[in-house]
């Protein structure tokens, strides 16, 4: 429940001593807006019996009928309607609200953590409401502008080039160092600029000279490729062809390792 309740109504979003590194300016937005909320669209929903006079009534959110004594939930902003307790649930994130606080725009309900990003962004890294001018976005999130960082390092990468990681930032460095694959032919490092191609679960730069018939050599960008053992062939051909010449090359190899030692 306690979980639940810092997901649903994250402390920071109401109270500014869970945000320390606020300007005096985003303080005082902060609390203009939290009071704004709780005047405007906060609630707490009912848990009673369905009354008489509501016998037969739809749940606000399922549409099938309440009948007189069933358990429901009533919200007073959103006047004489009822919703099946499991029901009475957040529009966004579908979670049940937990103490049945909720918080209500145009007709509908909301935890409080999504209320409140129908009016301020985010900032993934820090899970506070932004209330400065600018911002970050990349990938559909937002960051203020000092936490857009690399994952790793901590380096600022505004205006930096950079590579998303698990949703989250990471410097070119970073991420050559520590992530990027290496390609199956060349075994060289997949860096940030460099062009890939994946094909099951192995990676390969898109050049020519690399992702390639492993016979022939035949570029295989946007061509039908056939892949065995790793290592990427034109047709069933070449496929064949390189089997065939393993196999020439392994009876060498075992005929030369059972001829006897000129020094026996």
């Amino acid at each position: 429940r306690a979980r639940a309740l810092l997901q649903q109504l994250p402390p920071q979003d109401c109270d500014e001593r869970f945000c320390p590194d606020l300007a005096e300016e985003e303080r005082r937005q902060l609390r203009a807006f939290s009071a704004r909320r709780r005047q405007e669209a906060l609630g707490q929903g009912l848990a009673c019996p369905v009354p008489g006079p509501c016998h037969g009534c739809p749940c606000r959110k399922c549409g099938r009928r309440l009948n007189k004594g069933d358990p429901g939930i009533s919200a007073s902003r959103l006047g004489d309607q009822f919703w099946h307790p499991s029901c009475f649930s957040c529009h966004f994130c579908h979670q049940q609200l937990v103490d049945l606080i909720y918080f209500q725009q145009d007709g509908r309900i909301y935890c409080g953590r999504h209320h409140a990003e129908l009016f301020r962004p985010r900032c993934a890294s820090c899970d506070q409401l932004i209330f400065m001018e600018e911002c970050i976005e990349a990938e559909g999130r937002r960051w203020h502008l000092e936490h857009f960082c690399c994952l790793e390092c901590d380096e600022p990468l505004r205006g930096q080039r950079y590579v998303m990681r698990s949703g989250r930032p990471c410097c070119r460095g970073c991420f050559e160092s520590l992530f990027a694959e290496p390609c199956q032919a060349c075994g060289d490092p997949i860096g940030a600029d460099g062009e890939e191609v994946t094909h099951q679960g192995l990676h390969w730069h898109s050049r020519a000279a690399c992702f390639c018939c492993s016979l022939c050599r035949k570029p295989l960008r946007g061509q039908p490729l056939t892949c065995r053992r790793g290592r990427l062939f034109c047709s069933d051909t070449c496929s064949r062809g390189q089997d065939a010449s393993s196999t020439a090359s392994d009876s060498s190899d075992s005929a030369f390792a059972s001829a006897p030692s000129p020094e026996g």
